[in-house]
């Protein structure tokens, strides 16, 4: 796991939610589906939700799934 991997997923452990431009502002990180599918594939229950901002246009929005 890398540390940006560290990072989101900490940031969503608190209860947070996180899309790309968040996560590139927060942590410089330019490809958030990809630190999510590697955080996905190490088992970490991350869901994901389509969001429309006020503009018109869709992102994604990711938060950890408490069991």
């Amino acid at each position: 796991m890398t540390p940006q991997d560290k990072a989101i997923l900490n940031h969503l452990q608190t209860g947070a939610t996180i899309s790309g431009l968040e996560a590139l502002n927060r942590f410089g990180c330019f490809r958030l589906g990809a630190r999510i599918h590697e955080l996905k594939k190490a088992g970490y229950p991350i869901e994901s939700k389509k969001v429309k901002s006020e503009n018109g246009k869709h992102y994604s929005q990711y938060s950890h799934i408490n069991r």
